[in-house]
């Protein structure tokens, strides 16, 4: 294996981390202004974040809290979801999960379920 492939492999979930951060959905821009730089709650999140082989949405590592959010695809993957929601569980983490829809129509409603399952991991 040649050194630069060896490289590429170690670091491809975050070569792919960076590419899905350079192309968020309108959701995970509009949720990320209320996570970023720990506004909510003081908490510290990740956006795009590597977990084994998976990338999750947002994850405050801390807290062992990850937020994902579902498109119109999400209805055609719920076995991968399950899958990766499973490995997740298995490594101590929380899944909270919502519609993109859910984060563009009310977002102070999102934030306080966030919340809510911060302050239920401590």
């Amino acid at each position: 294996m040649s050194f630069l492939l060896c490289i590429g492999t170690i670091l491809g979930d975050g070569y792919r981390a960076q590419e899905l951060r350079h192309n968020q959905t309108e959701a995970e821009t509009k949720l990320w202004a209320y996570l970023r730089s720990h506004r909510l709650d003081g908490v510290g999140f990740r956006r795009q974040h590597a977990i084994g082989n998976y990338i999750v949405d947002f994850c405050a590592p801390r807290q062992k809290l990850i937020i994902e959010l579902d498109g119109s695809q999400h209805l055609e993957l719920e076995g991968y979801d399950l899958e990766r929601t499973t490995f997740l569980k298995s490594k101590g983490y929380r899944v909270v999960r919502f519609w993109n829809n859910d984060v563009m129509q009310d977002i102070e409603g999102v934030a306080k379920v966030i919340l809510d399952a911060l302050h239920q991991t401590e």
